[in-house]
């Protein structure tokens, strides 16, 4: 706390001078006296105290970049490898990259001295090794959790987000956004339309088993969608599960969610021989009798949206699949 002092008699000559200097020795600055400021927040593992304002902060689950990067939050270092262009920190060369999952550069993490590291997502298998190389942060994960539903995990992590960055409102904003979009899509859906989550990779078609399937399988627990079809033991696989475009086709669901996973990668859309979602599926020739292809129900995630898991990526996709099925009923 900075020290104040009032002097009721003027000195003179030398005497003011000796006076003035001493006290401006015994001034401290506040930003050296003053505790640093915590908070707690519970996030995936538990209670984790977090320095506020955080100064050095380190982000590699793709769950919340966009939302760090909307809110300026500035990043010292984060797995930059795995962000889409569509996210500013790609384009700041400040950042220390510390890779992707599959080869990481955790090491790089010392030099930035983190007081908080929001891990997840891919890198979640790093928790420990965060521990070990940056024992004085915070680790704070808010990846959505399987065992819970997305869109309640998605608002939880927005929140926990705004508590250690002071961006409650805007947390608030994001949060009510997405119900709002929510709201529309089950205001619009007939519970008649047969639907189908694909997700396209390599030229290949996947299907996405409801509930469980990649990005896609939650939207039909979140939306009440009605499945055109389920096959036994479907798994979360990043590319889908293999299914023949045949069983796609006799099953004739008459909307298609798709994902362009390739789109969503650093080097997936300039691979050689790369083939959009959209192109694929129109191009398949089993698929070209079913409803939703013959009717123009097909709609695609953001192109982003296979490294962009954020509420925002969410809330945009289900406001367009709502004007989707509004202009329909129109």
């Amino acid at each position: 706390m900075k020290a104040t002092r009032m002097y009721r008699r003027a000195a003179v000559g030398a005497l003011a001078v000796v006076a003035l200097a001493g006290c401006s020795t015994s001034t401290t600055d506040s930003s050296e006296d003053t505790a640093a400021a915590t908070i707690t927040v519970e996030d995936n593992f538990g209670e984790q105290t977090v320095t506020v304002p955080p100064k050095s902060v380190v982000a590699t689950d793709n769950s919340t970049f966009e939302t760090l990067d909307t809110w300026g939050v500035k990043l010292s270092a984060g797995a930059v490898t795995l962000m889409p262009t569509t996210i500013g920190f790609t384009q700041d060369e400040s950042i220390v990259d510390l890779g992707s999952h599959r080869e990481p550069n955790l090491e790089a993490v010392v030099a930035v001295e983190p007081d908080l590291v929001i891990n997840g997502g891919r890198f979640a298998q790093f928790r420990e090794d965060f521990q070990r190389l940056a024992p004085d942060a915070a680790i704070v994960e808010v990846t959505p959790r399987d065992d819970q539903p997305l869109d309640a995990e998605l608002k939880r992590g927005t929140t926990v987000l705004g508590e250690i960055f002071g961006k409650e409102s805007e947390a608030q904003t994001l949060n009510d956004a997405l119900d709002a979009s929510i709201a529309r899509v089950k205001a619009a859906y007939s519970p008649d339309t047969k639907v189908m989550g694909l997700i396209t990779s390599g030229g290949e078609i996947g299907y996405v088993a409801p509930s469980t399937g990649r990005t896609i399988g939650p939207m039909f627990d979140i939306l009440g969608l009605t499945p055109a079809l389920e096959v036994p033991e479907g798994t979360d696989n990043h590319q889908g599960d293999d299914i023949s475009v045949e069983a796609i086709a006799a099953s004739n669901p008459d909307l298609l969610i798709v994902m362009d996973r390739d789109a969503g990668t650093a080097t997936g859309a300039a691979t050689e021989g790369y083939r959009p979602a959209a192109n694929i599926i129109e191009t398949t020739e089993a698929l070209k009798s079913v409803t939703a292809v013959k009717e123009g129900k097909v709609i695609y995630l953001p192109t982003d949206t296979y490294t962009n898991e954020s509420i925002q990526t969410y809330t945009e996709f289900f406001n367009a699949l709502a004007d989707l099925l509004e202009q329909q009923k129109s």
